[in-house]
């Protein structure tokens, strides 16, 4: 069995490959044309669809659609918790749960939105949650959870069996010329979610987790320290340093990445090769002040103190020790990069400077390379991670193996739409993933031992 230190020394090995051959297409893992024009799969594969844009759920509310980030979780009863986000904004009301609905708002339900919008126009954004039997694969029940907030785009799981719901939004109180739309409150926060809820939870903002444009997030359960990305053409890789580990309305310190000896790197690579593949450099953090702003420029404070900028920072997951990002519009062709963090054995601690962290970029795509604008991933549980495209065309899911070699794990062929929240069930059986528009998710299963060995 492969251990920590040898997944992380394969990740760098495969850096170090040249583009062609990180390439497996085809063979073992030819896709078979799906005959409902929904998701081809390699043979042997099979899908069923847990959720669906527009169909009526268990609270009497539709579907939103624009399905995006999402976890799955155990339950005790042997189901799963499926806690997902719509992409949803105030222009994209005709997709929310409510949008036909809102007369079955209660008022005790209005309390918990985060933005009621006078009543008028509600945040459409949000999770929604599903109850999913996996024996019977069937969906047994499924509700909003988050509802006021807006472009709820991707997140995190957390230890502690909760959602970190993520706005990629910046908006402000009132409405806008030509806008119809009325805000209650300031938009651009991450949320929590319980996994356990049975309904909606209270809508409340984590606002020491910084105010600006969030996409994704994960957490090390050994320090519980969150790790933050930011969907901007010259966004910050964040950390948040918990005041009390678990308790993140406790307060506590909001940080960026920057790169030891070369402040203000810029990470692109768009007109000259600034990072190289498998070069391990050494990081410290910058402390970030005035993280709740009036103004959208916390990233552009922070660069101006020597931090280090991505290309739209997006999917953020552990894989053991070390932590995988995207930036969606990385490298000198714009098709994306992965890169790693390997977090310091004494990470948030003053002993870590003696000790740093490090960052290393894993892979650049180029026009040769299977891999098209990296969005959400995760990591299976044979230890590849498994990447969502969101890119023109045709867009699929794409498995990164240690050794350096991709192959084709699925292709939405019959729609522009990009995949997104792709995460497995805690058993590792079944891989849930979202077809982002109009909405929906379904849930994979097959034999997951061939990948495993290929």
């Amino acid at each position: 069995m492969q251990t920590r230190r040898q997944f992380v020394q394969c990740l760098i090995a495969a850096a170090l490959l040249p583009a062609h051959s990180a390439r497996s297409d085809g063979g073992a893992l030819a896709l078979m044309p799906d005959p409902d024009r929904l998701l081809d799969l390699p043979a042997g594969f099979r899908y069923r669809i847990v959720s669906t844009a527009g169909t009526t759920m268990s609270d009497g509310l539709r579907v939103p659609g624009h399905h995006d980030g999402m976890a799955a979780f155990a339950r005790d009863d042997g189901r799963i918790a499926l806690v997902c986000n719509h992409e949803l904004g105030l222009r994209t009301q005709h997709a929310s749960a409510f949008n036909d609905r809102i007369d079955q708002i209660s008022e005790e339900q209005a309390r918990l939105f985060y933005d009621f919008g006078q009543g008028e126009t509600p945040g459409a954004g949000g999770t929604t949650t599903t109850i999913y039997n996996p024996a019977t694969g069937e969906t047994e029940r499924q509700f909003l959870s988050l509802a006021g907030t807006e472009i709820n785009c991707a997140g995190g799981r957390t230890p502690w069996n909760s959602w970190l719901s993520c706005e990629e939004c910046f908006e402000s109180p009132g409405g806008s010329p030509g806008d119809p739309a009325i805000r209650e409150k300031r938009h651009g926060y991450v949320f929590e979610v319980s996994a356990d809820a049975d309904g909606l939870v209270e809508a409340v903002p984590l606002k020491h987790l910084g105010r600006f444009e969030h996409e994704a997030t994960a957490i090390r359960p050994e320090t519980g320290i969150v790790y933050l990305t930011e969907d901007k053409h010259h966004s910050l890789l964040y950390r948040f340093l918990p005041a009390k580990p678990g308790d993140l309305a406790a307060g506590g310190r909001l940080q960026a990445l920057a790169v030891r000896g070369h402040a203000h790197m810029q990470t692109h690579n768009w007109s000259e090769p600034t990072v190289l593949p498998g070069q391990a450099m050494q990081v410290d953090w910058i402390d970030l002040d005035d993280t709740d702003p009036d103004e959208n420029d916390l990233r552009l404070r922070g660069a101006e103190r020597g931090a280090a900028t991505f290309a739209r920072g997006e999917g953020l997951c552990l894989a053991d020790d070390t932590l995988a990002f995207t930036c969606t519009i990385g490298g000198p062709s714009r098709l994306g990069q992965i890169f790693l963090y390997k977090p310091s054995p004494y990470e948030g601690t003053e002993r870590e400077a003696s000790a740093p962290g490090t960052l290393m970029l894993l892979t650049e795509s180029q026009p040769s390379t299977l891999l098209r604008n990296a969005d959400n991933l995760t990591k299976a549980p044979w230890g590849d991670l498994v990447v969502c495209e969101d890119t023109e065309g045709r867009c699929g899911l794409v498995g990164v193996k240690p050794d350096g070699t991709m192959y084709r794990l699925a292709l939405s062929s019959y729609s522009d739409s990009e995949l997104a929240g792709v995460c497995f069930s805690p058993d590792g059986q079944t891989l849930f993933v979202n077809i982002q528009y109009p909405g929906t998710t379904v849930a994979i299963n097959g034999p997951w031992q061939k990948i495993a060995a290929l």
